[in-house]
């Protein structure tokens, strides 16, 4: 362990092993097994990286990292590169002649760390390859995408068995930021990690805020909360990802804010690949850039500076929420996670599944999911407890989520539900068609439309019944009767409701019904507290402090530049913070600063204390 404490300071510049760590690290160097649970931002990558540079010392050869994300492993080796680490990929990116002068590296000893795509690792070639050769440790990545029951299943992930059956000898490790106890047994079965150990870290990540509002004009909404939370005195916005379900709506989105001064950017897997690569540096290498995209954006980004992100459609699952919402606050700084929900988006969700090609088995697991992502949604206690029950961990009320700092009220709302359960039968019966939920609130609101006169639904007992609640009221009843299965969205494709089982108790009167209150959805405005205020690491510093921080921040972006990688490679914002108050005046001062490692010191040491002195 001594060694690779030597390590995590001499090379990554940090003092101690956070959490579980130095368990981890020790178990894996060992040539132990082992899966890893632990949160984007909880330090993963350290876990395989000093063990493979520990090993490779020992003689047992360079570890390889099996990973389905070229932007990760792109980020992942230039960001070792800068630290001194001989790292490499091999990837669909690379020409031939990179690719087989890649190979001879490896075969020369030369690589310490080389990252390999699952289609790659898996050719007899290769395979052939790293049987001739010493091989320190095995990285699995991402190895939720082995699960045919998760949201990011990879086929060739399942053939990654292979690697304990031909080479039995040596360690590996597998690691994932999502996954719940099925994915978990899964992972361990498909692996064969049946007598690895097993590191489960806390799921919490306490710096982001979770946030989600009742749909009125998302893109307004979303419009209000970027401007009030994310935007400085100097019209600057935050860096920021917008998911949304389409292409379509994708590009529409970014369009839509670019026209509202926002610098914003889309990624969809439909765009021409060179332009989709040209929009993914921009974001990680620029500042102020806003990226809208569909999921198939964001796995593996390391980009810790990213202070939002923004779903204005409802994920598929609480581990692709999860996931989604962990690329915001890499860095620890206060972030948020922000969602806009309404009853549409469980119609689109619910219609989805039916329609897919998936068996039976598949269709019930997927409708599971999205019922317990409904529950985080229309949760009235601490979202932060919702969620972290999801992965088995139990917590106390956060204080950092919107049902935490404004409680939402709960009304006994059975006589309503009643109401509304009642009209889905009688519109039906009466007709012998579903309807959907807009045109059952007109009949409870005794709405006279040309629509409801023509099938004399006018005649109904439950027309105008319910006409003392608005009609966003009444759609946030017929939501959450949805959300908590009293109503189901009919196979037909269109939308339309029906009752379930559980309406029953209902209508009869045998079982209460309690819901949130809507509350109608108020424009954002700037505050004191504004995430983007706190999240500022200037906050505290006095002027001299931050004329050296945008110094700093200046001769970062240009040696980044000059490098062809970005800023956050050079130094994480929290190290310059630091540089910028403790006011350096040695390159043994500097060697005490958090990130900054040996080959940094040599590096960057002078010109750092040139950047600090001129004051």
């Amino acid at each position: 362990m001594s060694r690779s404490l030597e390590i995590l300071n001499e090379i990554f510049g940090y003092p101690a092993f956070r959490g579980q760590q130095a368990e981890i690290v020790e178990h894996v160097a060992d040539g132990g097994d082992s899966l890893v649970l632990m949160p984007t931002g909880g330090g993963k990558s350290l876990c395989y990286q000093i063990p493979s540079l520990v090993r490779r010392e020992a003689g047992f050869g360079a570890g390889i990292v099996v990973s389905p994300l070229i932007a990760l492993m792109q980020d992942q080796v230039a960001a070792l590169t800068e630290v001194g680490v001989r790292a490499a990929y091999l990837n669909s990116t690379l020409s031939g002649a990179e690719a087989a002068a890649t190979e001879r590296a490896l075969r020369n000893g030369e690589i310490d760390l080389l990252y390999v795509a699952p289609e790659r690792l898996m050719t007899p070639r290769f395979l052939d390859l790293l049987d001739s050769l010493p091989v320190g440790l095995f990285a699995i990545d991402e190895a939720h995408c082995v699960s045919q029951w998760g949201h990011d299943f990879r086929p060739e992930y399942i053939q990654l068995s292979v690697l304990h059956e031909r080479f039995p000898d040596v360690p590996r490790i597998a690691l994932t930021a999502t996954a719940d106890a099925i994915t978990r047994d899964e992972i361990v079965h498909r692996l064969a990690l049946d007598d690895a150990r097993i590191f489960v870290s806390s799921f919490d990540r306490p710096n982001i805020r979770y946030r989600i509002v009742e749909k009125d004009n998302a893109r307004s909404q979303l419009l209000d909360f970027i401007r009030a939370e994310h935007t400085n005195k100097a019209g600057t916005t935050d860096a920021g990802v917008i998911y949304c379900l389409s292409r379509r709506k994708v590009e529409e989105t970014a369009d839509w804010l670019k026209g509202q001064g926002i610098r914003a950017l889309p990624y969809h897997a439909g765009m021409e690949f060179e332009m989709r690569q040209k929009h993914q540096e921009m974001f990680q290498r620029e500042e102020g850039i806003v990226m809208c995209a569909t999921i198939a954006f964001g796995m593996g980004i390391d980009k810790p500076d990213v202070r939002f992100v923004a779903h204005l459609d409802l994920p598929k699952s609480v581990e692709g929420y999860y996931q989604e919402t962990g690329r915001a606050g890499r860095d620890g700084l206060p972030a948020n996670a922000w969602m806009a929900y309404g009853l549409g988006d469980v119609v689109q969700q619910r219609k989805m599944i039916d329609e897919s090609e998936a068996d039976d088995a598949h269709k019930r697991v997927q409708t599971g999911k999205l019922d317990a992502l409904l529950g985080l949604c229309e949760v009235a206690s601490c979202r932060r407890v919702r969620l972290l029950a999801y992965f088995g961990e139990t917590s106390k009320p956060c204080g950092n989520c919107d049902t935490c700092l404004e409680p939402p009220a709960s009304f006994d709302a059975t006589r309503e539900a009643q109401m509304a359960l009642s009209c889905v039968y009688r519109a039906q019966k009466a007709s012998g068609f579903r309807f959907g939920a807009g045109y059952l609130i007109d009949i409870l609101r005794g709405t006279r439309s040309e629509k409801v006169l023509q099938r004399g639904h006018e005649k109904l007992s439950t027309f105008g019944v319910g006409s003392a609640l608005s009609e966003p009221e009444w759609r946030a009843v017929f939501r959450q009767l949805v959300a908590f299965g009293y109503l189901a969205v009919d196979h037909d494709g269109f939308g339309a409701l029906v009752l379930t089982d559980a309406s029953k108790p209902v209508l009869k009167g045998e079982e209460r019904v309690t819901l949130r209150k809507y509350v109608k959805p108020v424009r954002s405005r700037q505050t004191s507290a504004r995430t983007g205020e706190r999240a500022d690491p200037t906050a505290r510093m006095s002027p001299r402090e931050k004329a050296r921080w945008e110094r700093l921040r200046a001769w970062r972006a240009e040696t980044a530049k000059s490098d062809g990688v970005p800023a956050y490679v050079i130094f994480h914002d929290a190290t310059l913070a630091e540089i910028a108050r403790s006011d350096p005046d040695t390159v043994d001062d500097l060697r005490h600063i958090p990130g900054i490692g040996v080959r940094k010191l040599e590096r960057f040491g002078n010109e750092l204390l040139d950047v600090v002195g001129s004051d």
